[in-house]
């Protein structure tokens, strides 16, 4: 336990709060972390199995409900310094009677000065009655650090007198970031357990152990996406400067240790249908990190805070499995009616608030990818830079872009061929979306089949094109406003010729 760490909670005992809540599920850690700030005070547990246990034996006292143990020693701070400690009693925090007996205990010990009883609630949730709101100091136990996780994987390594590389040492330490020291000893049993030893490719083992988090939470969602870079027609800008940041992820150990900041992430606006999802998913491919979807939605609860924790979770939990990718899809439409009032848009305004707070403090390995497809209604400060490494607008493809991606589609589904007119297509496609095209393409595969045929041709290409609807037909006038919004920021293009040919 960082040296850190035990004085700040001595610091908030010091001071007399009366309600310390702990919020972590390694009882252990904690009882650890109390100890060595109490020392050998008289210290009373509640468990909910055995009712009072004494904090330093784990021996059993009495079997009590929590009512009935509070007011068992509600008076002890008369006589002695005590410490109560309450484990997982979140439920119970509902009860009017608990409320009233936390509520006492905390006004004796700060307006009496001859009472000393502090509690101590530790809960992997976090349950806070309005009544006791200004009697209760949250106290986050914090992750360890990288010199303390090289510790926990240097003494795992010397218990069983094995031999690992330093160089494997520091990157599985790098992988191990955002993790606990029980999840964190789970994981490297597990590893020894499957090999006998401790390798490079244990990375995988712990990024697998790492999606398990995401699917117990249920706040993310784990993407699987197959495809590359290549899968992604033009954004040669946008392509080009992920390649650069794609070596830092490469050899993250190493970055680090030059002095390279790790990459925050970008935001990619544009047309609906112009690549800003698929280079999303495409991007977590070519760093070779996990990606996540952070769906707002998701978040959203029914009580007063529940909201506010289900995004402090979310994040923290893209931490714990960093480094990943965390795609916020249209994300304009996630924080719709910030800054509105009235009900569901303050909760969004405070969600976009703690959203922008930790993006601008982050110093984690989430490399975040946002789409948006209108940034007309986002405010200013989300576009200051700091947020985001870089932003990008997917316009429209332009010429050379359409050849891409109708070549792209045609060979994924083997019916490229070099009697195809690519020019006569890429003139009939002018204010196509890559959806378009692929559209395009479908519909002409599907129609060959149907009709017996075994090859494509270009004017059954032609056919299909005039039969489709483009974007720029069907939302000309919002796009025009996009594109003079747009103007008046410093945004990158994505593609590397800003024709629409």
């Amino acid at each position: 336990m960082e040296k850190k760490t035990i004085n700040e909670l001595a610091s908030y005992v010091d001071a007399l709060r009366p309600i310390i809540y702990i919020n972590n599920f390694d009882f252990k850690m904690v009882d650890d972390l109390i100890e060595s700030v109490i020392g050998k005070a008289k210290c009373l547990e509640y468990n909910n199995a055995l009712g009072e246990i004494d904090f330093h034996s784990k021996h059993q006292i009495r079997k009590y409900n929590l009512v009935e143990f509070l007011e068992a020693n509600l008076e002890n701070g008369f006589d002695n310094e005590t410490y109560l400690v309450l484990k997982d009693v979140h439920g119970e925090l509902k009860s009017p009677d608990v409320i009233a007996l936390l509520k006492r205990i905390s006004e004796n010990n700060i307006y009496k000065d001859s009472y000393h009883e502090m509690v101590f609630i530790v809960s992997e949730v976090t349950t806070i009655p309005i009544e006791l709101e200004n009697y209760i100091t949250i106290f986050d136990v914090p992750l360890p650090t990288q010199d303390e996780i090289l510790k926990i994987i240097n003494d795992f390594i010397t218990d069983l007198s094995i031999s690992v590389d330093s160089e494997v040492i520091n990157e599985i330490a790098l992988s191990f970031k955002g993790l606990n020291e029980f999840q964190i000893r789970q994981i490297l049993n597990l590893a020894y357990q499957d090999g006998g030893n401790i390798t490079k490719n244990d990375i995988h083992l712990i990024l697998r152990e790492k999606a398990q988090f995401i699917k117990k939470s249920g706040l993310l969602e784990a993407i699987n996406f197959s495809g590359t870079i290549d899968d992604v027609g033009g954004l040669d800008n946008l392509k080009k400067w992920l390649y650069q940041k794609e070596k830092i992820f490469s050899n993250l150990d190493k970055a680090i240790k030059f002095g390279v900041d790790v990459p925050k992430g970008i935001l990619l606006v544009g047309m609906p249908g112009c690549g800003k999802s698929l280079t999303a998913k495409a991007t977590a491919t070519l760093f070779k990190i996990p990606l996540v979807r952070l769906d707002v939605g998701r978040l959203l609860g029914k009580y007063v805070g529940e909201s506010e924790e289900n995004m402090r979770k979310a994040l923290q939990l893209s931490e714990a499995i960093s480094p990943c990718v965390l795609w916020v899809d249209e994300i304009e439409k996630a924080f719709a009616g910030i800054g509105q009032s009235g009900g569901g848009s303050d909760v969004t305004t405070r969600l976009f608030g703690q959203f922008l707070t930790w993006m601008q403090e982050k110093d984690n390995m989430v490399f975040i990818v946002a789409t948006a497809n209108d940034i007309s209604k986002m405010p200013p400060e989300f576009l200051r830079k700091g947020r985001f490494d870089e932003i990008f607008f997917a316009d429209l493809p332009n010429s050379d872009e359409r050849r891409k991606i109708l070549n792209i589609h045609l060979k994924k589904r083997g019916k490229w061929n070099k009697e195809i007119d690519l020019i006569s297509l890429i003139t009939a496609t002018e204010g196509f979306s890559g959806a378009d095209l692929e559209s395009v393409v479908k519909n002409t595969i599907e129609a060959a089949f149907i009709s017996g045929k075994d090859t494509i041709t270009t004017e059954d290409l032609l056919d299909s094109i005039h039969e489709t609807k483009s974007i720029s037909d069907v939302l000309k006038e919002k796009i025009k406003n996009l594109r003079t919004i747009i103007s008046k920021f410093d945004i990158q293009p994505a593609s590397a010729s800003d024709s629409k040919g």
